[in-house]
């Protein structure tokens, strides 16, 4: 072999060194962005998807997804709407539990679509809100889990006041409401 050959060798050999730690210095940002942005989420992604890689792909692809959402914050008035239902579906838990936690799981849906999300199957649902709101979805499955339970005649009053606390904490995230308009005084 001669010695332009071997130099030649060297240097494909050192651009694609180059070229594997700048990939793998990227994924690693890739991936510590996914994991701050995502917080538990991300591990839940993790073991659901079987990996890091897959959760990864899984997350971004969720995060492209609700990019195209018209997700918006409340009206005041839009805002105390949601926050009076809240209180009756609250005060309805005292009388019938059982009702108190279907209530609450149709007016979260409801103010999810208010919010700008559509309204598909409940696994579609979970992955749209947990791009703005991974630090609360795992309240949203918790609560369905005990929802679908109910449904099923298997839940306890302790279950069911467990499920209104589960999607309190959702709804609670999910209630933002724009700022009031300022007036600008002419003349």
């Amino acid at each position: 072999m001669s010695t332009n050959m071997v130099m030649a060798i060297m240097v494909v050999l050192g651009v694609l060194l180059v070229v594997f730690v700048a990939w793998e210095i990227a994924q690693r940002r890739r991936s510590k962005a996914l994991r701050e942005r995502f917080g538990p989420e991300y591990e839940h992604a993790v073991e659901a998807y079987g990996g890091p890689r897959r959760a990864e792909r899984e997350l971004a692809t969720r995060q492209k997804r609700v990019k195209a959402f018209d997700i918006r914050p409340l009206t005041p008035e839009v805002y105390q709407h949601y926050s009076t239902a809240w209180e009756k579906v609250q005060k309805r838990f005292v009388d019938d539990p059982a009702l108190a936690v279907n209530e609450a799981d149709r007016l979260v849906k409801d103010l999810m679509q208010a919010r700008g999300y559509p309204i598909s199957d409940f696994e579609q649902r979970s992955a749209d809100i947990s791009v703005h709101h991974p630090n609360v979805v795992s309240h949203y499955r918790a609560a369905r889990d005990i929802a679908v339970s109910n449904r099923q005649g298997g839940s306890s009053t302790e279950d069911l006041r467990q499920a209104i606390v589960h999607y309190r904490a959702l709804f609670e995230d999910l209630l933002e409401v724009s700022p009031p308009l300022r007036r600008v005084n002419v003349g």
